[in-house]
């Protein structure tokens, strides 16, 4: 069963064509009668509202559908960098993807994004060069551009007959035929090689078993022994290859006009892993303090990872879980292992986009969703309390964008805390905190569009009035110099004395390296209640900031000293005294302010390019480098979130609507006076 099993991803820029080729996957494997069209907002895969309307990809969707006795899970992933953190997660759960390309663009900044993420979970991939019927399609552009941006090992399995309105189909280059699409694309034709075609596919292929005698010590002798290289053979081969990311095959087609499907999906069935062939995952024993590997085994012990919450009205939180080893029945206790907590897997569902069939149980290498856990969060680790295993968590990148919410009656302040709990709960990189001053609820996001997205569900989701102030910054704080300082504290509580003594020392770390905690005090026989309270203390410390108020980064705080004794000690007395030791150590390490700044990537026509350069420069943006395309300027530049409000408009005005860009957080650096 496992080796019949794939579990993918469709990853790439924004409008590359994720959802379009999801949408082209199901059809043609039979799970949906009727193609469902992004810009007619009918695609299955974008079921929310917003996506609808906005014609774009905002939570990653989750389907199964079959291709030749082959089961195959499938996430559809946003595309736009606002939303980020969907496809981080869900590339920690994959086996393997396809990377979409455009062919007219080809690598877009968001494309090295998600190559990065797939690149940190080591996850095989297969290329797709899509929209070859577009104007300026130009495939061989896009494979040289894969291969420099990228740096990747890359081997076109097929090349295109014709290109943009005269795109008609392609050539495989294993079989050496023609393949052309009829009646909406769902026959294949196959033909010989025409004549005027031939000493170019001959000579593409010569590239292929080239690129692949590389990392095929098989291929390269029966290469130079003159033996005949059979097709499959060559897939084989090439399977190994993917399998350990030494080569990237390369399709060519247009999913808007049904071109070229039909291979892609043959693909994921011969390139891609199957849960037992992925690199098996890794895990933290809580009680034996070591790492170790998890083998993919339904008969394993039961181990299993949230990776994505999603509130249902009805049924409340569907946590979407992929098993890394042993099962999971519906109906029967599960074990937080994180949390230390027993909770219910009341029902076990298969997802089909926002659709759903019960299944009876959860196996080892199944994405899946768990319905009756109240406590789980995206990130925790699920299994049997005999196998104390924590799964490898998932890095999100911080929000660096807020604004205050308020709800337009006071009755509505309670029901408003709520939903922002749900959300948050949903989407890791959503933040919320209470101004202490003013008692104004403030969100924080990845950017303008995160954030406009998820007050237009307040509003429209949730049908609660509110009011929105304007985006703000998310700044941070950190220290200039390390120091030592001694705290003591003492309260009489219900007759009670409670007393504690914490010395601790902070230093600054490395920019980028976030807080750390030490406990390297020499006191012995210290409770472990006590330890955990100091523990508490100081990480609560982090996050309520120095000065301002903003969450603190990159600093280490190390306890060297414990004064405790067992008649006064309790602790909330250490918990309290831990915190006030951080704030008055900090306070006195010369203190900073951080600003976020931004990777900003535009795309500009040739002649605006000197207005658009001269716009992020006047914004305090720096750029780093200018890569020319046929049709297009790439620009790569940093700048200060703080002043990039508002550019959208600013920069269609200076190239009459047809520069683009994206956003996307680099760094936290020393506010500069400007």
């Amino acid at each position: 069963m496992l080796r019949t099993m794939r579990n993918i991803g469709i990853m790439a820029h924004i409008d590359a064509g994720k959802t379009t080729t999801t949408e082209r996957i199901l059809y043609y494997t039979g799970k949906s009668h009727r193609i469902g069209e992004v810009d007619d907002g009918e695609a299955i895969m974008d079921w929310m509202e917003q996506e609808q309307e906005r014609g774009i990809t905002i939570q990653s969707a989750a389907t199964t559908t079959y291709w030749k006795d082959h089961q195959i899970n499938i996430i559809d992933t946003p595309g736009h960098v606002d939303f980020t953190a969907e496809v981080e997660r869900s590339l920690r759960v994959l086996d393997g993807a396809i990377a979409i390309f455009d062919a007219v663009r080809g690598v877009e900044p968001q494309t090295e994004t998600v190559w990065r993420q797939a690149d940190r979970y080591n996850v095989p991939c297969i290329g797709y060069v899509n929209k070859m019927d577009r104007l300026g399609a130009d495939f061989f552009y896009v494979l040289e551009d894969v291969k420099n941006k990228l740096k990747v090992n890359i081997a076109p399995l097929q090349i295109p007959i014709g290109k943009e309105s005269s795109f008609e189909g392609v050539i495989d280059l294993i079989e050496m035929k023609e393949i052309r699409w009829e009646n909406n694309g769902e026959e294949m034709q196959f033909s010989p090689i025409a004549p005027e075609r031939e000493n170019t596919a001959k000579e593409w292929r010569e590239k292929l078993i080239d690129t692949l005698s590389g990392v095929s010590d098989v291929i390269t002798e029966k290469f130079l022994a003159g033996e005949e290289l059979n097709a499959s053979l060559i897939k084989s081969e090439l399977r190994k290859a993917v399998l350990s990311r030494g080569i990237l095959p390369v399709f060519a087609g247009a999913s808007r006009r049904n071109l070229g499907v039909q291979p892609l999906i043959d693909a994921i069935v011969d390139f891609l892993p199957a849960p037992d062939e992925a690199a098996a995952a890794s895990g933290h024993n809580t009680k034996k303090e070591e790492e170790i590997k998890i083998p993919c085994d339904p008969k394993g012990q039961p181990l299993g990872l949230v990776f994505k919450i999603q509130n249902d009205r009805e049924a409340g939180s569907l946590c979407y879980v992929r098993m890394y080893s042993g099962s999971l029945k519906s109906g029967t206790a599960v074990y937080n292992i994180g949390k230390k907590k027993r909770e219910r897997a009341n029902r076990i569902l298969r997802m089909h986009s926002n659709k759903s069939e019960p299944m009876d149980s959860l196996s080892a290498g199944d994405i899946g969703v768990v319905i009756g856990m109240k406590l789980a969060q995206t990130g925790d680790t699920i299994g049997g309390e005999g196998f104390p295993v924590l799964l490898e968590k998932m890095q999100f990148p911080e929000p660096v964008i807020s604004i205050s919410i308020e709800p337009k009656t006071i009755s509505d302040q309670d029901k408003l805390k709520d939903i922002l709990a749900l959300l948050s709960k949903e989407d890791p990189t959503f933040t919320i905190r209470e101004n202490d001053e003013t008692g104004q609820l403030v969100i924080s996001g990845m950017g303008e569009l995160h954030l406009d997205v998820l007050v237009t569900r307040i509003l429209k989701e949730y049908k609660l009035g509110a009011k929105v102030g304007n985006p703000q910054v998310t700044y941070r704080e950190s220290i200039g110099k390390p120091n030592d300082h001694s705290e003591n504290f003492s309260k009489i509580l219900a007759g009670k004395e409670n007393a504690a003594g914490v010395t601790l020392r902070v230093e600054p770390a490395k920019r980028g390296s976030g807080n750390k905690y030490v406990y390297a005090a020499k006191t012995s026989s210290i409770p472990a209640e006590i330890l955990e309270a100091i523990e508490r203390g100081i990480n609560g410390a982090f996050s309520s900031g120095i000065v301002m108020g903003y969450p603190c980064i990159d600093i280490t705080a190390t306890v060297t000293d414990i004064r405790y004794s067992e008649q006064t000690g309790s602790e909330f007395a250490f918990e309290a005294c831990a915190s006030m030791a951080f704030d008055e150590a900090a306070r006195a390490a010369s203190p900073l302010l951080l600003e976020p700044i931004m990777a900003v990537d535009l795309s500009s026509p040739h002649e605006f390019v000197g207005e658009v350069m001269s716009l992020v420069t006047q914004r305090g943006g720096q750029i780093l480098s200018m890569n020319s395309k046929t049709d297009i300027d790439e620009i790569k530049a940093q700048a200060p979130m703080e002043k990039m409000f508002g550019f959208m408009t600013s920069l269609r005005s200076v190239s009459q609507g047809r520069a683009t860009f994206s956003l996307e957080f680099s760094h936290f650096e020393k506010k500069s006076e400007r």
